[in-house]
């Protein structure tokens, strides 16, 4: 019976694969490769714990060539194929995106985000915070990336409520929101404006940032129903806003925040985020975005 690999191989191989699916299959949690009779039989978890088989690796002794074996769409069985240079084996990135292009393409297509600011915007309540834990938890993105005004008021005031409301607490919170994003700009790299951002004028501040640094901004909506919301807002206890300020917000994200709107104001782009009213969990909406 054929020897597996050495254990050294099985990790490099299970780090390359899920490494490359970071990166250009976001639908994905995961790639699992389970070893047996010298064979590598690879799947693909999937938001909400389903396992989708892709295909199956056979070692050549060389760590960069695998054979390769697809498996078939309806079928329990791995049949040997070329992989698209026509070769029988190849990288191990190269057999996963053959195996993706069956497998994992027909899912929900991938929006991929650009470098550049990425504007959350939603009422109190939609889904953003859930959301961007999911890319991080995903490893989608990285925390640094994430800048949000509620976590620099309590870094700068704590959890006193009376110093944190005040005209000149929201210009200090929001002058140091602003010199992380430009930090974070100035290095090439993808700054995530977390807040409601439901107004003209608090995304015209983050539109000037952008500008400067002629990057590219992408605005997400979180838009759940009004009932969908105030249900959320209920299951998160929340104590600092009332159900008749979520309810106001929601109400000025209709009148001020459509996607036409938003991209008048100088949106690169702008998509819709799914969730409770569309069936769809935070993973699950985290897995159809790509940031690159």
């Amino acid at each position: 019976m054929p020897k597996n690999p050495p254990e050294s191989i099985q990790h490099h191989l299970r780090a390359r694969l899920n490494r490359h699916a970071r990166a250009y299959w976001p639908q994905v949690d995961a790639i699992t490769v389970r070893f047996r009779s010298g064979f590598a039989y690879v799947a693909a978890g999937l938001p909400g714990g389903t396992s989708l088989p892709l295909c199956r690796l056979r070692f050549t002794g060389v760590p960069h060539a695998w054979g390769f074996a697809l498996r078939p769409v309806g079928n329990d069985s791995y049949r040997d194929h070329v992989l698209p240079g026509g070769r029988s084996a190849g990288s191990p990135e190269e057999a996963l995106d053959c195996a993706g292009d069956l497998h994992l393409s027909a899912l929900a297509p991938v929006i991929r985000v650009p470098v550049g600011i990425v504007v959350l915007v939603g009422p109190p309540a939609s889904g953003k915070t859930a959301f961007v834990r999911a890319l991080i938890a995903r490893r989608q993105i990285d925390a640094e990336a994430v800048v949000s005004s509620d976590e620099i008021r309590a870094e700068l005031f704590g959890t006193a409520p009376a110093p944190a409301e005040s005209d000149a607490a929201d210009a200090r919170i929001f002058e140091e929101r602003d010199r992380r994003i430009i930090a974070r700009l100035a290095t090439g790299r993808t700054a995530v404006a977390e807040s409601t951002n439901v107004t003209p004028q608090a995304r015209a501040r983050l539109i000037a940032i952008a500008r400067r640094f002629d990057a590219p901004v992408t605005m997400l909506r979180f838009a759940p129903d009004v009932t969908d919301l105030l249900h959320q807002y209920t299951e998160r206890g929340r104590t600092d806003l009332t159900a008749a300020d979520v309810r106001a917000y929601a109400a000025i994200m209709a009148r001020d925040a459509g996607s036409d709107q938003l991209r008048s104001e100088g949106a690169s782009a702008v998509h819709d985020v799914p969730g409770r009213r569309q069936a769809t969990t935070p993973a699950e909406a985290a897995a159809r975005f790509s940031f690159t």
